[in-house]
């Protein structure tokens, strides 16, 4: 969706590793936003992108207008069942159903052989993934590791509202991250004593506001109770600190 940062970055190299030709889309997607979320506001600078898609050796910048992408009188959308109903589904109602219809547009305008997503929208992407398989679509979805700035916040577009302090509170995200990790490494597999440890962090942020913290079955974002050998899982969390809602997340296997 833009203003771009060294994530976004990270998916064109990707591309420029695989593919002859690499084009980006931006389109910041009004349908992907609830009533109270910030679509007005999301940080736009398409001078600022276009040069550093320059720079990076982008062949072509696909940037259509809301009326190319929705017409009037649009009506069909994309609807993805199961995977959506939960975590960023349950707090963000008709999110994604935002999201596979604007994909599956730009994949059927470009008509891309590889698509590359970043996996600090991890439920995102399993989505994307989901779609591509169900529908029948020729493009490969290829998941980019999540770039973090050198304290370890996952790179947003978003991360340019947090104020100062903000800023400084909002590493409590990764620092639960690691803290999980640790605790999974000393041997615990409950799950709900490795999210109360994660939990007492955020409670000690002021500006903190927990939406969730759940650990998933990695390919079918089953929420589970307990972590079993032989298995890969995702932790999640999403976080208001202050008015910005951030979301990350770690791969784990047992």
């Amino acid at each position: 969706m833009g203003f771009l940062h060294e994530g976004h970055l990270s998916l064109i190299r990707e591309s420029k590793k695989t593919c002859d030709i690499t084009i980006v889309s931006i389109f910041v997607n009004p349908i992907q936003f609830g009533p109270s979320e910030d679509f007005k506001s999301y940080p736009r600078d398409v001078e600022r992108d276009n040069k550093l898609l320059e720079s990076e050796g982008v062949e072509y910048l696909f940037l259509p207008s809301t009326e190319e992408i929705y017409p009037q009188n649009f009506q069909s959308y994309v609807n993805v069942e199961f995977v959506t109903k939960k975590l960023e589904g349950e707090f963000r109602p008709n999110h994604f159903r935002g999201v596979s219809t604007v994909v599956l547009i730009l994949l059927n305008c470009i008509q891309p052989d590889y698509a590359f997503f970043g996996q600090k929208d991890a439920q995102q992407l399993a989505v994307i993934k989901q779609m591509v398989k169900d529908l029948k679509s020729d493009t490969k979805i290829v998941g980019c590791p999540i770039i973090r700035e050198e304290d370890g916040l996952a790179m947003s577009s978003r991360n340019v509202y947090l104020s100062s302090s903000e800023r400084k509170e909002a590493l409590v995200l990764h620092r639960s991250l690691e803290l999980a990790m640790k605790i999974i490494s000393d041997g615990e597999r409950r799950v709900s004593i490795i999210l109360s440890d994660m939990a007492e962090l955020f409670s000690k942020i002021p500006s903190a506001n927990l939406d969730y913290i759940k650990i998933v079955e990695a390919d079918t974002f089953e929420i589970v109770d307990e972590l079993k050998t032989g298995k890969e899982y995702l932790i999640l969390i999403a976080c208001k600190i202050g008015k910005t809602r951030l979301i990350d997340n770690t791969k784990i296997s047992i």
